[in-house]
């Protein structure tokens, strides 16, 4: 059954700015990681099939790092009035700057669905959203890696305590698990979002990843986000030459067989 609390729109952002300097390193010469291809089809192109297929309304998708490339893609998909390029100039500053560049779109009225856009993954992953009974929703898989890499969730009693890659030891919760990059909000909660970003850009905090704003909104409000746990399901980030491999021979059957 779908949402019924709110009668507004699901409209999606998707972070798309990026150099990739992880998986390809500092040279602006490497295609745009949203265009890798897996089982025939981009990243983006998957990304778009599947916003529609649920009906979500529209994407925005933020740019910065070869947009010629991506718009390339979209009209070569036929999605022009689906799609909508957002360009952030100061791309190479942080994802918050990205983030902030949509903050209008963030303030719309309508039900907000956040994406990165390097993840290979399962739809059932945006189903749990576009469904899920929470205006404001995280997903949180428990089966990850203790690396320094993975966003982490921490959950006591069912909300968020913490949301970073570097969690303090004194933080206490009773669940962990990866955040995958995909988050729901309600329309007063995207506009929160919103003012967050405006409040960290004018404290002069360009550098800092998105994470941060989203964390702010999170834990001064803690009981109004609630968490889809995608335990199990397939996805994976793409940030290192490895996930490239791993994405292909792991979960991509994973994906094709479910």
């Amino acid at each position: 059954m779908r949402n019924t609390l709110s009668p507004a729109p699901l409209r999606a952002i998707m972070m798309a700015a990026g150099l990739g300097r992880r998986l390809y390193g500092d040279d602006d010469l490497h295609p745009h990681k949203a265009l890798l291809i897996f089982g025939g089809r981009s990243l983006l192109q998957r990304h778009v099939e599947t916003l529609h297929a649920l009906s979500v309304v529209d994407l925005t998708l933020v740019v910065g790092y070869h947009p010629e490339d991506l718009g390339r893609e979209v009209e070569r998909l036929d999605a022009l009035a689906y799609v909508s390029l957002r360009y952030n100039p100061r791309f190479r500053r942080g994802s918050l700057l990205s983030l902030w560049t949509v903050r209008d779109v963030l303030r719309s009225g309508a039900d907000i669905l956040f994406m990165d856009a390097d993840v290979l993954y399962h739809p059932a992953l945006i189903q749990r959203l576009v469904d899920t009974p929470h205006p404001n929703c995280f997903l949180l898989d428990r089966a990850f890696e203790g690396t320094d890499e993975p966003v982490r969730l921490c959950l006591r009693d069912g909300h968020p305590v913490e949301f970073r890659k570097g969690v303090n030891a004194g933080v206490v919760h009773d669940v962990v698990g990866e955040w995958p990059g995909f988050l729901r909000l309600s329309p007063e909660g995207a506009a929160g979002l919103a003012d967050r970003l405006e409040a960290f850009v004018a404290a002069g905090r360009l550098e800092d990843p998105y994470e941060e704003a989203i964390r702010a909104e999170a834990l001064a409000r803690p009981e109004a986000f609630g968490v889809e746990d995608i335990t199990g399901l397939p996805w994976i980030e793409i940030d290192f030459p490895a996930d490239v491999d791993r994405a292909r021979h792991e979960i991509l059957p994973r994906i094709e067989s479910a």
